[in-house]
């Protein structure tokens, strides 16, 4: 696999953006952001999507974490 160009990286970057941006105004309905997830999809490589959604949900969790928000699950504290 080519490296992307700048250019399509920067694209890359622009699509990943706005679908993010899409589903932190819809949090209770994602499926509103489909437009901008296939745009995302045909902007970027698979192994970069797949390390970006990884990264969101990281920084998803993380945030939660720091708020004091998070809740470990019922099977964890049963461990």
């Amino acid at each position: 696999m080519a490296a992307p160009s700048m250019k399509e990286r920067q694209a890359c970057w622009g699509a990943r953006d706005a679908y993010w941006k899409c589903l932190d105004e819809h949090t209770e309905d994602a499926s509103q952001c489909q437009k901008l997830r296939s745009t995302f999809e045909s902007s970027c490589p698979q192994q970069w999507i797949k390390y970006f959604d990884k990264r969101r949900d990281y920084l998803k969790f993380k945030e939660k974490f720091e708020a004091g928000q998070f809740q470990p699950s019922q099977s964890a504290t049963n461990s």
